[in-house]
């Protein structure tokens, strides 16, 4: 469905401004999509988001400093998220042995049952949101979201 029709603005003052709001709109879209696919294993976007980048790291570990740099939300509270995905089992937090100021995270058995999980879905293309684009179309797509991004 059009933009248009979706948020029933017929005018935009530009292409550029139709654009952005697209973007804005189908970002929220696709967000709303993969933490409908998330919730039945309880665990948010941001948490899911955790879990990846340390099964991409494992079975080395990461600290609250490399998470934080590598999450796709900046404004995640890390810390908050590292403690409830502990809390469920899916991580663990020891101290550093080669610095006690800071903690090493790694993922266990059970976290990486449920990304394994996970990967039997259709996650990774949005929860279906990227199924109407062919492989060509989202190599574009991305092509052009980096563009930009500048």
């Amino acid at each position: 469905m059009d933009i248009e029709d979706e948020i029933k603005q017929k005018k935009f003052k530009s292409p550029y401004q139709k654009a952005s709001i697209n973007l804005l709109y189908t970002s929220n879209w696709v967000y709303s999509a993969i933490s409908s696919l998330l919730k039945p294993h309880h665990i948010s976007p941001e948490q899911f988001n955790v879990l990846r980048i340390l099964r991409g790291r494992y079975p080395d570990p990461a600290s609250v400093t490399i998470l934080n740099e590598r999450m796709l939300d900046k404004m995640s509270n890390v810390s908050r998220i590292v403690e409830k995905l502990r809390h469920k089992e899916l991580l663990t937090r020891t101290e550093c042995p080669a610095d006690r100021r800071q903690v090493d995270i790694n993922i266990t058995q059970k976290g990486l049952d449920l990304l394994n999980e996970l990967d039997e879905t259709n996650i990774e293309t949005g929860a279906g949101a990227m199924a109407n684009l062919s492989e060509s179309e989202a190599e574009m797509l991305s092509t052009l979201l980096n563009k930009v991004r500048g």
